[in-house]
């Protein structure tokens, strides 16, 4: 699965566990080739046109430059999408992020008020878009790019509000309205 499960509890169980949606892997595959198709293209004009020691150390400083570019823009988008993890189980909602600067929240089901959605026509297209968690801290916490986040809405919303086995403060015999 990619996650450390050893920090879950000896009986928690994980219902879902998502990378972010690979839209944002399209620009760096395009950079990639684009940088890729240039290179080439540079290294054949210079393999025609020069010869010698010169051309050698030409085409060494367009490889550097190719592989520097490619580093840049797409190494390190694929390992932040790698290591970026949206994880929900039975009590809680885990985010993780980084390699050498790791980074985490987890927020309790049962400290959740709400649960919402936003994807435009774009979003929809591809199947993604913006999940916003209400909890108990203040402000809303959002996660974009979030897969399926219809399906992710509607999991969560039945985990905390469905089940019952949480207290939300919401009262769902209450009526309703001023």
């Amino acid at each position: 699965m990619g996650y450390p499960e050893g920090l879950l509890a000896p009986d928690e169980h994980v219902l879902l566990h998502r990378h972010p949606h690979w839209k944002m892997l399209f620009w760096p595959a395009v950079t990639f080739i684009v940088a890729s198709a240039v290179a080439g293209f540079a290294g054949g004009v210079v393999w025609q046109r020069m010869d010698g020691t010169l051309r050698e150390a030409v085409l060494i400083a367009i490889a550097a430059v190719w592989a520097l570019l490619v580093l840049w823009r797409c190494a390190g988008a694929v390992i932040r999408w790698r290591t970026t993890h949206f994880i929900v189980t039975e009590r809680r909602v885990l985010v993780r992020e980084g390699v050498l600067t790791h980074t985490g929240r987890d927020i309790p089901l049962n400290r959740i008020a709400s649960v919402e959605f936003r994807n435009g026509l774009f979003e929809r297209t591809l199947g993604t878009g913006t999940l916003v968690i209400d909890a108990a801290s203040g402000d809303p916490l959002e996660y974009h790019d979030i897969p399926g986040v219809e399906q992710v809405h509607s999991l969560l919303y039945h985990e905390v509000f469905d089940t019952g086995r949480y207290d939300t403060g919401y009262d769902r015999g209450a009526p309703r309205g001023p």
